[in-house]
Formats: structure tokens, sequence, C-alpha cells
């Protein structure tokens, strides 16, 4: 049993936003039915290199990332044949969650309004860049937009020079997990009203939700954030440091910990000082104290810089690449490095899911599937037809 066994849910979202949400949902047990255009689906399976598998059976490494443990389903949305079908395949859903452009999915007839007349159970999430009121809300919205105006890139970066993105859509993984947390707290709602009800999710919300702090500064103090590069805006010292041999990252959380800090370095004459005694003074004072650390910490190779830290409860890491990353003992004895045989046989390496319930573990049930490998199922399984109707259905390019 998983914690979401008996939950189904009609996926028409692709890209990454949606895709990833509902991929969370599926890893704790949600039937996902994803469903995707007639030849080419999900924009994201031509979104390579790098690829898995060869010729009509290839999918691309970003498409792999967000579709495990789903079904997919090929529907022409542009027939009236493929609207009624899945207008049928929504009244038998606890869950509609889509990220077409505002107003489509009503062009469609498969919009909430029409949607929950047949279920009023239903839940129905829509995901957008701007959200469904606004004056930008008929805007396309990908990530690298929303980090843009959200204000993100002009916090992210060395604090002179050009503004960066975060290296993820960040925005996009953000938003799926708003989604999903927004779906589950529906699904909850409706345990007690025996309703469900619309979910308007927009990137641009949920990247600006996602500034905490930094939001929280400005509103605060009306002053504009600045960028910091590696530092930290409120914590001092916080931030990446050069030692003899390369780079590593301490992180100095409380007046403990720079205690702690002080002593590793043997300069325990600096708790004392006023002027880095607390935090508030360490940031008042950050270039003076910066100043006494970096010679210091120059002066050992990293390793033993961050073996001294740790040992002392003072956060400190050295900044891995992505390859050494995974070959960390940790992320192996978490499981976040899972092996799955694709449709075509061919076995692939996941990320594993993040979230470790005790009772009722996320895991990867189905490996990411090829295009409409589960028409046929997912029609029987939830609209109990049998073959003849379906090869009607194919014979009228409904499928």
């Amino acid at each position: 049993m998983t914690a979401l066994t008996g939950l189904r849910i009609l996926d028409f979202t692709r890209i990454l936003a949606g895709p990833f949400c509902t991929m969370l949902l599926g890893d704790l047990g949600a039937d996902v039915l994803k469903i995707e255009q007639p030849e080419t689906g999900d924009d994201t399976r031509a979104w390579g290199p790098p690829w898995a598998g060869d010729g009509t059976d290839r999918q691309s490494a970003y498409y792999l990332s967000v579709n495990r443990n789903k079904r997919s389903l090929t529907l022409n949305l542009k027939s009236a044949e493929g609207q009624r079908l899945a207008r049928q395949l929504a009244s038998h859903a606890d869950v509609v969650i889509e990220n077409f452009k505002v107003g489509q999915m009503a062009r469609y007839g498969l919009d909430y309004a029409t949607l929950s007349s047949d279920n009023p159970r239903l839940v129905y999430c829509s995901i957008t860049g701007y959200g469904q009121t606004g004056p930008q809300a008929d805007q396309p919205g990908y990530d690298y937009v929303i980090q843009a105006q959200s204000g993100l890139m002009s916090i992210t970066g060395p604090a002179d020079g050009a503004p960066y993105k975060v290296g993820v859509a960040i925005s996009d993984v953000i938003t799926g997990l708003f989604a999903a947390n927004s779906i589950q707290a529906a699904l909850l709602s409706r345990v007690q009203s025996g309703r469900g009800q619309y979910i308007d999710i927009s990137l641009l919300d949920s990247q600006i939700a996602a500034l905490v702090n930094v939001a929280s500064n400005y509103l605060i103090s009306g002053e504009p954030p600045q960028r910091y590069g590696n530092a930290h805006a409120n914590i001092v010292p916080y931030e990446t440091f050069q030692a003899a041999d390369g780079y590593f990252t301490l992180n100095v959380g409380n007046d403990l910990q720079f205690k702690q800090c002080c002593g590793v370095i043997n300069r325990s004459e600096l708790v004392a000082d006023s002027r880095f005694s607390t935090n508030p003074a360490r940031v008042a004072n950050r270039d003076a104290l910066l100043a006494t650390l970096r010679p210091i910490l120059r002066e050992k190779p990293a390793r033993e810089w961050i073996a001294a830290f740790v040992a002392a409860g003072v956060p400190a890491s050295p900044i891995d690449d992505i390859p050494t990353m995974f070959a960390s003992p940790h992320v192996e004895a978490r499981g976040l490095v899972q092996s799955v045989d694709l449709a075509n046989g061919e076995q692939v390496k996941l990320v594993g899911p993040a979230p470790k319930l005790s009772a009722t573990p996320a895991s990867i049930q189905r490996p990411p599937p090829a295009l409409g490998q589960h028409t046929d199922e997912g029609l029987r399984d939830w609209l109990g037809l049998d073959d003849a109707e379906i090869a009607k259905l194919r014979a009228a390019k409904a499928l």
C-alpha cells in the first residue's frame, strides 16, 4: 500500500512544472494517466541529446527525469471524438491537471466548470506562467522569463557584473512542488466537504513566494536587495572561501558556531571583539571579518578545513561537481540513484524519490513510458472499453 493508492490523476501537462508535480504524486502511488498528443507527445521527448535508446525508441534524458510512474495515452484533443473521450476520462478522475494557455481547455470543453458539472468531486489544477487573472495572464511564461521577472536573477550571480539564472529550471520545480502540495490539500478538503475545487498555480507567484527572506528583507526595510555572490545577506560568515588547493563552503549560522569556528582557526579573540560577537555585528562589519578570515583559510587544503569544522559542529562542505556528488557513499545509501528498464528493454539510471515515508514509502513502480504505450490499457482500465471500441477510436483518429 502506498500513500495515494487508488487516486486517479488525468495529466494534461508537458515540459517540466506539471510533469514534475504529477511524477511526485505518482511516486506516492497515484495512478497517473499522461495524455499526450499523437505522434509528437510531450515536447521534452525531443529535448536531447543526451538520449536513451535509438531510433523510434529513443527518449531524451530530460523527458526521463520527470515522467516515471505514469502511463502514456495518446489523445487528439483537436478532434471532437478526442474531446469527448477526454471528458469521459475526467468523469472517472480524482484530479485533472493541465498547463495549457489560459482559456485553451475551455475551448476544448475541458475546463473546470464543464468537467466539475459531471464530476463535483474533481480537483482541477491549472499551471500557467502568470496565473488565470491579471494583465499578463495571457502571456506565455517559461522558467527563464520567470526567473528574470520575479527578481530571482537580480540577486543571483557575482556582486558586480551580469545577473545570473539558477543552473536548473528552479521556478518550474518550485511550481511543481506548490502544485503537488495544493492538490493534496484540496483532496483532504474534499474528504470533509465532498466536493473538489479549482487550483490556480502560476510560475511567477510560486517563484516570488520562494524568495522568502530576500522578499521579506525588502518589504520590511524598503531597501532593494543586493547580489552577494556566494555570500548571505543576513548571516556572516556564510559563503565560499578559498583554501590552499581550491574552494569550500563555510556556513556559520549562529553565535555558538562562530565561537566554534574561531576555535578551529585558533583565533578565539575574535569572539570577544564587539565587531564580531553577534551575528548582527558580523553583518555590519562583514568586510573587516572577511579580511581576517580569508588569509587564514588559504593556509590549509580544503579537506583539512572541512574535517576540522565539521568535527567542531560547524557546517562546511566541498563544492562537488555532479559526478562526484553521485559517487558519494551517502547519496548511494539514501537510494537516490535507481535503475529501471524502459519499454524497449534498455536499463537506465534515474534519480530516486526524495521523500522517505516509513509506512507508505515513495517508489519507482513504473519507468517513464514510451509515447502511447498505455493507450489501450488505460482506456480499458478507466473506461472499460474493449478492443473493438478502441479500434474504432483509432480509426477515427481520436487516439
